[in-house]
């Protein structure tokens, strides 16, 4: 079992025994999963304190801060700032990562096949049904495909991936736009679902001639076969910390209201094109100030001390002008 799957099955991250750090709850996106758990882990046995974080998808973590039962709530889609203002949100980016097709083929190793949003778009419609498609065929001439059906796996649950993943297909794909669009829940034209990065992960991983979309560290920490992409620029890229950075490059995050910043499909001839932040909520007014006195010094301490786990599971940190401007939307914005 491996360290992702140990947490999963333990359900919560390094929680604490103490007073307050069993009042710091959070629930929400998988997609930062692997490293707020090691983010926890690591500032348990540093400062005594722990973190309780659910990882049950963006859209429920979005339920569950709105509801005020957890400190935090975390999502990949983040909120515009007029859903913040009447929910009397403060949002913030906390990491950035990318999410990767992933699939299982006998013989192909990772990075060795290659996508487009087109080709990728189609499989997802049900268009493209066959891994010998000529539209696939084309892009892999030297890979031996085989003649199989593409088992289709996706989301089931209301998740901050799928809003990324279907705003990138939506971005290059107009058949895609207008009959599916994105979201963090959508009516999908085929496939078979599967709860959080770990659910789609686990089902890929277990199914022959199937494709997915996860988060790219629980395709490292799996062992799945990720496949290249071909970017904006019409180059083709592999999943690299380099191609996510050059990606979250074009980030104006302070020009972003409310931090609200989409990062798929960015120009740029090195760019990963499925690039995405991954952003914490929490109330103007808490409920329980001193929990959430508790988690800003967690979030503040992830932001000192957290850059190269999070670049060890090939996450990008935020740059540190970025984490200026956070400090002071904390100082500002949440009465604690």
């Amino acid at each position: 079992m491996n360290f992702i799957k140990a947490i999963v099955a333990a359900g919560m991250v390094a929680a604490s025994t103490s007073a307050f750090a069993a009042d710091i709850t959070g629930a929400g996106a998988t997609f930062p999963f692997p490293i707020y758990s090691k983010w926890a882990d690591t500032y348990k046995k540093d400062t005594g304190n722990g973190l309780n974080y659910q990882s049950i998808g963006s859209g429920a973590g979005i339920k569950q801060i709105i509801a005020k039962t957890v400190t935090f709530g975390a999502t990949d889609a983040p909120l515009k700032p007029e859903q913040l203002d009447k929910e009397g949100l403060v949002q913030w980016p906390m990491v950035m990562g990318a999410i990767v097709p992933v699939v299982n083929l006998d013989g192909i190793k990772p990075g060795e096949m290659v996508l487009d949003g087109d080709t990728l778009a189609k499989i997802y419609l049900g268009t493209v049904t066959k891994w010998d498609d000529p539209a696939i065929k084309k892009l892999n001439p030297k890979v031996a495909l085989p003649t199989s059906a593409i088992t289709v796996v996706r989301r089931s649950d209301g998740s901050g991936t799928t809003f990324n993943f279907t705003d990138y297909l939506a971005k290059v794909s107009p058949d895609w736009k207008s009959k599916v669009g994105s979201g963090t829940a959508v009516e999908w034209p085929v496939g078979v679902g599967a709860k959080g990065n770990e659910g789609v992960a686990g089902n890929v991983s277990q199914t022959k001639n199937s494709i997915g979309y996860v988060e790219y560290a629980y395709a490292k920490q799996n062992k799945l076969t990720y496949t290249g992409l071909i970017n904006s620029a019409g180059k083709p890229v592999q999943p690299t910390i380099a191609a996510f950075q050059a990606a979250a490059s074009n980030a104006d995050w302070a020009k972003a209201a409310g931090y609200y910043l989409i990062l798929t499909n960015q120009p740029g001839e090195t760019s990963w094109p499925i690039t995405a932040a991954t952003f914490i909520l929490m109330h103007k007014e808490p409920v329980d100030k001193a929990a959430s006195a508790e988690a800003i010094k967690f979030f503040k301490w992830a932001f000192e001390n957290g850059g190269k786990a999070a670049e060890e599971l090939d996450y990008i940190p935020m740059p540190e002008p970025v984490v200026k401007l956070i400090e002071k939307t904390w100082s500002s914005d949440i009465k604690s």
